[in-house]
């Protein structure tokens, strides 16, 4: 009995180990340079495309502020699993060993020491430097979670919709302090919900129809006026909380898409410039440039638009066979772009300087 608990208990601890080996697993650098066909730009290729990288979904951090890395997820060793690369060497280690990995709802603590995920209804806090994860939340028995998920900029709590039947809820969920919340119920999945910044409220979308605002303890639940006779596109807040950049796609095919602002408190929506047929968009950190992905097909386009003269330039080619999951994003110092695209085969990521076009801003 004795030498039968032994080999029971040294089978557990190689199980667990080959596990820990496998979340682990180093990866040499990829990188690939080469120059865009259209501008002759450099354009540095960071994932080889023999198999699929993602970013995460574009309102949660997946770049150190200083540069040092980028969180993302792969299939290279046969699943999908959160991934951190170093942007000096291109190196990567493998983080997960998920089920289930959602890649958009990847998103760095604010000490970035943590990341947050879902693997399937489990919502999961894992350590950058190997700490296990363990299980912050879980979705009830007969509850599906709608399409998104993010956390709070201090890290205390998380939230994403939830639907069961005919019914469908905002959630909070505490991080710190454990405990769950219904904020709203609504008549819809409330989907991509977005923490304002420096406030207790929540932007959240009815598909591409509408934007909605609400109080994290559930008061003043309303629709935003956003301009009429269109659907809406990316949607997210300005660094300061003060207004929400978004894309309004006309339901007129051939007037352009617009990027516009809305100012919640006042009420107030304003065009900012029309694009070249914008699929994806973001900003810089104070809201003075934006990078878009042009959904055009004769120009499958990586272009940045200077706010105050609305000229675009392009940057590079995306070719991607779905623009809308091109989703741009400048670095935090407004000196890089990174990108994903399927133009080499299946999706990769890539980074384009553009200290040449954008002024550097200050990193928080």
């Amino acid at each position: 009995m004795g030498a039968t608990r032994r080999a029971f208990l040294a089978a557990a601890a190689a199980t667990v180990l080959s596990a820990d080996q496998e979340k682990s697993k180093n990866f040499p650098s990829e990188w690939q340079r080469y120059a865009d066909p259209a501008t002759e730009f450099d354009v540095l290729r960071l994932t080889d495309p023999t198999h699929s990288s993602y970013l995460t979904a574009y309102y949660n951090r997946s770049l150190a502020h200083r540069g040092a890395f980028l969180l993302f997820s792969s299939d290279r060793t046969g699943s999908k699993q959160a991934v951190r690369m170093d942007l000096k060497t291109g190196e990567c280690r493998q983080l997960t060993q998920a089920e289930d990995l959602d890649s958009g709802s990847l998103t760095l603590s604010p000490d970035e020491r943590w990341f947050y995920f879902f693997d399937g209804p489990s919502l999961r806090l894992h350590g950058l430097s190997g700490q296990r994860d363990r299980e912050m939340y879980r979705i009830a028995e007969g509850w599906t979670r709608s399409a998104g998920a993010s956390v709070t900029g201090d890290g205390l709590s998380a939230m994403f919709g939830e639907t069961r039947d005919q019914t469908s809820r905002l959630r909070l969920i505490g991080l710190l302090k454990p405990g769950a919340a219904t904020v709203v119920e609504t008549p819809f999945p409330p989907e991509h919900p977005v923490p304002r910044p420096r406030r207790a409220q929540i932007l959240y979308r009815q598909g591409d129809e509408a934007l909605w605002l609400v109080n994290f303890d559930g008061a003043q639940n309303r629709r935003l006026k956003t301009a009429p006779d269109g659907r809406i596109g990316t949607a997210f807040w300005s660094a300061s909380g003060r207004t929400i950049l978004y894309l309004h796609i006309p339901n007129d095919a051939t007037k352009l898409i617009a990027i516009r602002e809305h100012t919640p408190d006042e009420n107030l929506d304003k065009l900012i410039s029309t694009t070249s047929q914008f699929a994806h968009f973001s900003s810089n950190a104070d809201s003075s440039v934006f990078v878009g992905a042009s959904r055009n097909r004769t120009s499958p386009h990586i272009l940045i638009l200077l706010r105050v003269t609305r000229r675009e330039l392009t940057l590079c080619e995306h070719r991607s066979s779905d623009p809308y999951s091109v989703a741009p994003l400048f670095s935090h110092d407004s000196q890089r772009v990174f990108f994903q695209s399927d133009r080499d085969g299946k999706p990769a990521l890539y980074r384009v300087q553009v200290e040449r076009f954008v002024e550097k801003t200050e990193e928080p």
